[in-house]
């Protein structure tokens, strides 16, 4: 289920697709957005889907998974506030190359393929910040690859598990909480790894008092023991 509501421009400021944006310019932007609230496990396109919008999360978070031609399932991204995603599709064939899914009650803004090509025009910086990001993610998945090549499986759970923390951790007095509600086949995936073999290697640094997992909430308890296994030292 989805719900229209209004927001400020001014909350439009702290999405990385518009930073550095006047205020009249994120007036304008407001304008033509779609802003949605988005029930927990709401469906926000599909794998294959024409009529590409760009979409921006405001509050909440999604998950990004793709499906491959015989029909398996593998998670590629975790969307957390002020991020955007579905972009990439503007730039290929104009189909979603991906699924996504809210994982909580969710606040997304979304243009057409005109409309943002149209706000490009009149803010150039907008295409700026698109190229930054993209930018990014292309780098992310350049080193993820480069992990699943060179890397033990110990030190790939290790890079993701800290990655997430960056990307969506704050601070409790149990350590570092990661916001994103994870399964442990979310870490395999973006691990690169079988679910037995992440689930392994979570329990042991469970068990050795790294993190701790409850209620599909992972918290890093000991980040600098986490980072010296992705630089390839034992515990």
């Amino acid at each position: 289920m989805t719900a229209s509501v209004q927001i400020a421009p001014q909350s439009l400021a702290s999405l990385e697709l518009f930073q550095d944006l006047s205020p009249a310019a994120l007036g304008d932007i407001a304008e033509s957005a779609r802003i949605r609230l988005l029930a927990k496990d709401a469906r926000i396109f599909n794998q294959g889907d024409p009529g590409v919008r760009v979409h921006a999360l405001i509050d909440g978070s999604v998950r990004i998974s793709q499906s491959g031609s015989d029909g398996a399932q593998i998670v590629m991204r975790f969307i957390g506030p002020g991020e955007m995603f579905g972009t990439v599709a503007l730039f290929t064939d104009g189909r979603y190359p991906a699924d996504a899914v809210a994982l909580a009650q969710s606040l997304e803004a979304s243009w057409s393929e005109a409309q943002m090509f149209a706000l490009m025009g009149r803010h150039p910086q907008i295409a700026i910040n698109v190229i930054r990001v993209i930018g990014k993610r292309l780098q992310v998945m350049q080193d993820r690859l480069r992990e699943v090549s060179t890397q033990r499986v110990e030190r790939r759970v290790a890079h993701a598990v800290l990655r997430l923390a960056r990307q969506a951790g704050h601070r409790t007095i149990d350590g570092t909480a990661i916001e994103f509600p994870l399964r442990r086949k979310d870490v395999a995936d973006i691990s690169g790894t079988t679910l037995h073999t992440a689930s392994r290697i979570l329990t042991a640094w469970e068990k050795a008092g790294l993190l701790v997992s409850h209620n599909r909430q992972l918290t890093v308890r000991q980040p600098s023991e986490i980072l010296r296994i992705a630089e390839g030292s034992s515990i």
